[in-house]
């Protein structure tokens, strides 16, 4: 399968860069064949400016400042994301990524009277995040609502295929977390990647 990974953190000594080394690792060892994008070692510009903005209705000048993403995200079938939870949501970068990238005339089209068509994903049969948390689950899940899950299963999901699977690897309470949970973890994330 082809695997369009997604990682967004700056610092290559964090956990985060531990969990995407797995990733790699578990996917490589199941065959699959990976595009690892790295949006800060890309130096990935996630801001809409003004001139972006008036491009982004215009599909064909758009395009042309997405290329390689939306040439990236048209030959993937599966996108795995590594990053941390912040703010109980997508760290800043990562959202601008999806505001350039998965854009009308890449990911879904929009007709004239305002419907929406998703068929432009329909090659991607499966999705998994792989996310860390400061805050305890039961906050993020019953206090919060686990707004990030939400927003891959009902957002993401729908302009993937019909039955496009979504798999959840949430690492919660991570400021008190010790080394041996924290290696557990990992093992597991890569060794489920290693299973797709």
């Amino acid at each position: 399968m082809r695997v369009l990974v997604i990682y967004c953190h700056p610092d290559p000594t964090s956990f985060a860069s531990a969990l995407h080394a797995g990733v790699i690792e578990g996917l490589t060892k199941a065959g699959h064949a990976v595009t690892d994008l790295d949006l800060y070692a890309e130096d990935f510009q996630p801001v809409l400016n003004l001139e972006d903005r008036a491009e982004y209705s215009d599909g064909a000048r758009h395009y042309r400042t997405v290329e390689k993403y939306a040439e990236q995200l048209a030959g993937a079938e599966a996108i795995v994301a590594v990053y941390p939870t912040w703010w109980f949501g997508l760290p800043a970068m990562l959202k601008g990524y999806f505001d350039r990238v998965w854009a009308p005339g890449i990911a879904y089209d929009v007709a004239p009277d305002g419907a929406v068509k998703t068929d432009r994903l329909a090659h991607i049969r499966r999705l998994a995040v792989v996310t860390t948390y400061g805050a305890p689950w039961w906050l993020i899940r019953f206090y919060m609502g686990d707004p990030e899950r939400k927003l891959w299963a009902r957002g993401v999901r729908p302009l993937c295929a019909k039955r496009c699977r979504l798999d959840w690897h949430a690492h919660y309470n991570m400021d008190h977390a010790s080394q041996e949970r924290l290696d557990r973890f990992r093992t597991s994330v890569k060794n489920g990647m290693a299973e797709w």
